[in-house]
């Protein structure tokens, strides 16, 4: 089945261009020109991604991004920004907002199919590895605890990073600063040898799959 695109830019070329060429490469696409109406078709049908520019009339990405994460319904929507703000706190903005990958214009079209198919491949893996039985999980906790020699910090740092939550998010959670938690999850990456988040997930979702087979 195909998966489902909402695309929220004002640039008319830019919506009609993206759209065909995502419906090309088997996408079902459909496109606004506005925050307000993009959000209120989520009562339709709620997509797999959304792909969001950052400045626009009446409202911006940054509080669409706002309203999804207020809301349990939508929190878990893969999320793009597709933007001409391309300074390094523009990006840092909207990865503490929660965004999933972060693209500014112009851009590569095949790029950010490539980063579409990725997050989906990530994210059909952490919904499968989060059906494990729990007692596969307690194998697991068992498995990385004793391999990696984690503190008790680290191990709670590592279950939020599993469950998708964003380093701001944990920081709230855990009542730390956003500092220690990045502290934290360096130290995994370490420890772990992965180079970045998604890297990590991966490696512990597949430990889960592969301590499971052993049962």
């Amino acid at each position: 089945m195909s998966k489902y695109i909402l695309l929220v830019d004002d640039d008319n070329n830019m919506r009609k261009s993206l759209s065909f060429y995502l419906s090309d490469q088997g996408f079902l696409v459909k496109s606004f020109r506005d925050v307000n109406s993009a959000f209120l078709s989520l009562n339709d049908k709620i997509p797999d991604i959304i792909i969001s520019d950052i400045l626009m009339p009446t409202n911006n990405g940054y509080n669409l991004i706002k309203l999804l994460k207020k809301n349990s319904k939508y929190s878990t929507i893969l999320f793009i920004f597709l933007t001409a703000k391309g300074m390094t706190h523009d990006r840092i903005f909207g990865y503490n907002l929660g965004c999933h990958a972060y693209l500014t214009k112009p851009f590569d079209p095949e790029e950010l199919v490539s980063i579409m198919r990725s997050l989906l491949t990530n994210f059909k893996l952490f919904k499968t590895g989060c059906n494990g039985s729990l007692h596969r999980n307690d194998m697991l906790k068992s498995v990385y605890f004793d391999k990696y020699k984690l503190t008790y910090r680290e191990k709670t740092i590592l279950e939020l990073v599993l469950q998708g939550m964003m380093n701001k998010e944990i920081a709230s959670t855990l009542s730390l600063s956003l500092r220690n938690v990045e502290k934290y999850v360096s130290r995994l990456l370490v420890k772990t040898s992965t180079r970045n988040r998604t890297e990590l997930v991966k490696h512990f979702l597949s430990l889960s799959f592969y301590v499971g087979e052993g049962e």
